[in-house]
């Protein structure tokens, strides 16, 4: 997991490998792909939620020389089948640059005035 973290460039280096099995276990929906022949993972998405309303996408993830497989739609379309199954219909994320035809090949529209926002502290 923390080579595609550092593949899609989220990785802090404060961060210890250790860190992430609460990251995955306080996930509501962990997703992993795996190549099935080294069974390395090659990509991965999860789904932060209280799991009764609102769902946030968060951390999809392929390995740069696996992209354009279908290996992220298919991670997105699980995570919402998830969501889904559970009565959450209000599924959200915040998408970096040049991934929208992805997501919106998985159905999600621009929220027309709404603005993504961060906090931001002081220490970068």
């Amino acid at each position: 997991m923390a080579e595609l973290y550092r593949a899609s460039g989220w990785w802090q280096e404060k961060w210890k490998e250790s860190d992430l099995q609460p990251l995955i276990t306080g996930s509501f929906a962990f997703v992993v792909a795996t190549d099935t022949i080294t069974r390395k993972a090659i990509g991965m998405g999860r789904v932060i939620s209280d799991g009764v309303s609102d769902g946030y996408l968060q951390d999809i993830a392929v390995l740069p020389s696996c992209r354009n497989q279908g290996i992220g739609q298919r991670i997105v379309e699980i995570l919402v089948e998830i969501c889904r199954n559970a009565g959450i219909d209000w599924i959200g994320l915040v998408a970096q640059p040049g991934t929208f035809s992805l997501y919106h090949r998985c159905g999600f529209q621009v929220m027309e005035g709404h603005i993504a926002m961060k906090y931001q502290t002081e220490e970068k």
